[in-house]
């Protein structure tokens, strides 16, 4: 049998944090069995991949037996929940089995989701199916390969148990690695019970561990908003640019270290709609794509509100007002990525007064044509190298695009650049590949049916490489044909 001490665990929130979680086990399981395992990010954790295929891989990653070093436990956390405030939620069906350190000596928790029931349960049953966790390897994955932040998938197993969702289906569990699962909500827990001490001591360990070089500021606290505000910044711009809309962005669902977490109700636009909603319970479109940067600005502000304390001790209109400032900065702030990220798809290299207004007339002609956001940006690489047609293909009434195309392509002779590298630079940002709906509910159906895990693993090989268009894969490429009908996406799993 291969030895077991593969797992270097080093866990600081265990050991920091006393009070912020409840130690607990995972629930025994017939039949574990490993359906997918990530070998490359088991090898960014110097994980040994025998004892990771093996049977007790299996059973560490069921949750079944904690591997040496780990100390599971269920973390406590609040959050508001489609604008509401819950003050008790926590793991309910996940697991931090502890903390390891990854090859560049980045710290990275390891967590299980499924592995039953955990005293945040909520008369929960704690368990997942195998579906939505074959959906979050797969979109993890995904936006991994496009350069997004975001936790991923280092295994899926699954348990030999039937899990009833409406009916039996197998149940399964995800190995998730992070940078971190400290989320706003977890500052909310502990806030809204006026532990301000606990507070302080969870804004310290975030800085230690997130943001080392802020923890001299003059203002740490007010510091910590600023840099959390600048990652999320960051994740919603990138989020839009390829089209993601993440569907639940609950504050417990919105990380302190800025990495994409949670694909319930997930999914990514085909056609181009502002007003694109897939979770099937939103129904006021909360969350729908072009809501995605103000939802992520009031989210920070209510970790702005419990901070206020820490930020000023002595004067709390003072801390109000410099938690304020800090909260304005985010539109902007995000607006700037944003079209950076734009100029990006569009080739500009430098930037000019009217590229914002450039980019939102180009989306205004998508909107109003409903035209496939990713195959047109893939698009204008081509219409750079002389053909066209793609791109009018993509369009009910093309002579719309006709004026764009003149004012973008004038806008590039600007930039005197060579055309080839330019349109390479492009399809270097703009993806040709990215998780259709249809494909996705292909695959995942294919393996909760009948055990088929070929569509899975045929589909997470394509998005491992979004960029580079490969004979064969056309099917990949466009979007849902009409018979797919209306999308809808669930939360949980």
């Amino acid at each position: 049998m291969p030895s077991v001490d593969t797992f270097q665990f080093d866990n600081s929130y265990a050991a920091e944090l006393k009070g912020f979680y409840v130690p607990w086990k995972g629930e025994a399981v017939p039949d574990p069995k490993i359906v997918q395992l990530n070998t490359e990010l088991s090898a960014e954790l110097g994980l040994d991949l025998e004892v990771l295929a093996s049977p007790q891989g299996a059973a560490f990653f069921a949750g079944v037996v904690a591997p040496p070093g780990a100390e599971p436990l269920a973390q406590a956390y609040a959050g508001h929940q489609f604008g509401g405030f819950s003050p008790m939620l926590g793991d309910g069906r996940a697991l931090l089995l502890g903390e390891l350190i990854d090859g560049d000596g980045v710290r990275r928790d390891l967590q299980l989701k499924g592995a039953g029931r955990t005293p945040f349960s909520r008369g929960g049953d704690g368990k997942a199916v195998l579906g939505p966790v074959l959906r979050e390897y797969l979109i993890g994955e995904a936006m991994h390969a496009l350069g997004i932040p975001t936790t991923r998938a280092l295994a899926a197993v699954t348990t030999g148990d039937s899990v009833f969702r409406e009916g039996p289906q197998p149940g399964a569990v995800l190995a998730r690695v992070a940078a971190s699962h400290l989320r706003i909500g977890t500052f909310q827990f502990f806030s809204a019970r006026q532990e301000i001490e606990r507070v302080r001591q969870l804004a310290d360990y975030s800085l230690r561990r997130h943001f080392p070089d802020l923890a001299t500021d003059e203002n740490p606290y007010l510091a910590l908003l600023g840099a959390v505000s600048q990652r999320q910044a960051v994740l919603v711009a990138k989020w839009l640019s390829v089209g993601f809309v993440h569907g639940v962005m609950n504050t417990d669902n919105m990380t302190i270290s800025g990495e994409t977490l949670d694909y319930g109700p997930c999914a990514f636009i085909d056609a181009y709609d502002t007003g694109a909603v897939f979770s099937s319970i939103d129904q006021h479109g909360r969350y729908a794509y072009g809501n995605q940067p103000a939802i992520a600005q009031w989210n920070l502000s209510r970790l702005a509100e419990t901070l206020l304390p820490l930020i000023n001790p002595d004067d709390s209109e003072d801390a109000v007002r410099m938690a304020t400032e800090e909260i304005e900065r985010f539109m902007p702030m995000y607006q700037a990525f944003w079209l950076a990220d734009m100029r990006a798809k569009l080739g500009l290299s430098r930037a000019e007064d009217g590229d914002r207004g450039l980019t939102e007339d180009l989306l205004d002609v998508m909107q109003a044509q409903t035209v496939d956001f990713t195959g047109l940006f893939r698009a204008l690489a081509q219409v750079l190298r002389g053909d066209t047609a793609v791109a009018h293909a993509l369009f009910d009434d093309p002579t719309e695009l006709a004026p764009w195309l003149e004012r973008w392509l004038a806008r590039l002779e600007r930039e005197d650049a060579d055309a080839e590298l330019t349109a390479s630079g492009m399809d270097g940002v703009n993806p040709i590949y990215i998780p259709r709906n249809h494909k996705v509910e292909e695959a995942l159906q294919a393996a909760a049916d009948s055990s088929d895990y070929e569509p899975f693993k045929k589909l997470l090989a394509v998005l491992e490489n979004p960029f580079d268009q490969r004979e064969g894969l056309e099917g990949y490429e466009g979007p849902a044909p009409e018979s797919f009908g209306p999308y809808k996406t669930f939360c949980g799993t």
